[in-house]
């Protein structure tokens, strides 16, 4: 009988130490798959740094000038994201080349600048955004050694995408259209502004 009982116990035992030895095989197995792994894994939260290049065209008002040229510049931003949404802010300062000749006159846009809001969905490491804000630049005209320049606001708007190709890089491509109201020029006794529009890439740095 003592015999019956000891097996018996010795049976129960090795059964409880087999389901324990499952049960934690399953647990080791399954816990991998407990792992809520975000469904957007690239972060486009934070502040970022960066430059960029591209082209303009446009035209002034009350002149049959039609500037042209290359732009380069600085943008620096800050998104917050919430699940697949990016919001945030871009200020952005531009040295252009653009310019052209109506009659003896000669229009240029030096530089310009932008401070926007953003706003664009991500799918995980590409972004699709809209932007939309304030704009200021100089619009100068210029002949036989007479120049006028005036710093001009107005407001912009524009699409891009944007490719975070490693954690902390990401380039991009964006269109913006630049309008800045008319001012009185007295040398040429006429009311100028200038509209353009600009396609440029450029790459930020995210810290």
């Amino acid at each position: 009988m003592t015999r019956f009982v000891l097996g018996a116990l010795a049976f129960l035992a090795a059964g409880w130490s087999i389901q324990a030895k499952a049960a934690d095989f399953n647990y080791n197995s399954r816990g991998p798959l407990t792992v809520n792994q975000p469904l957007n894994a690239y972060s486009w939260a934070g502040p970022y740094l960066g430059g960029n290049f591209g082209y303009a065209w446009g035209s002034v008002d009350n002149a049959w000038a039609k500037p042209s040229g290359f732009v380069g510049g600085l943008q620096a931003g800050y998104n917050f994201q919430r699940g697949p949404w990016v919001f945030g802010a871009e200020a952005d300062i531009q040295g252009s080349s653009a310019d052209d000749t109506f009659a003896t006159w000669k229009f240029s846009n030096p530089w310009f600048g932008t401070v926007r809001g953003r706003g664009g969905y991500a799918f995980n490491n590409v972004l699709f955004y809209g932007t939309l804000g304030l704009a200021f630049g100089e619009l100068r005209a210029s002949t036989f050694g007479l120049s006028e320049s005036h710093t001009n606001v107005g407001w912009t708007a524009g699409l891009g995408a944007e490719f975070g190709f490693a954690p902390n890089w990401s380039a991009k491509i964006e269109y913006l259209y630049v309008d800045l109201a008319n001012s009185n020029f007295v040398t040429t006794g006429a009311s100028h502004g200038l509209s353009f529009g600009t396609v440029r890439a450029g790459v930020n740095y995210r810290f």
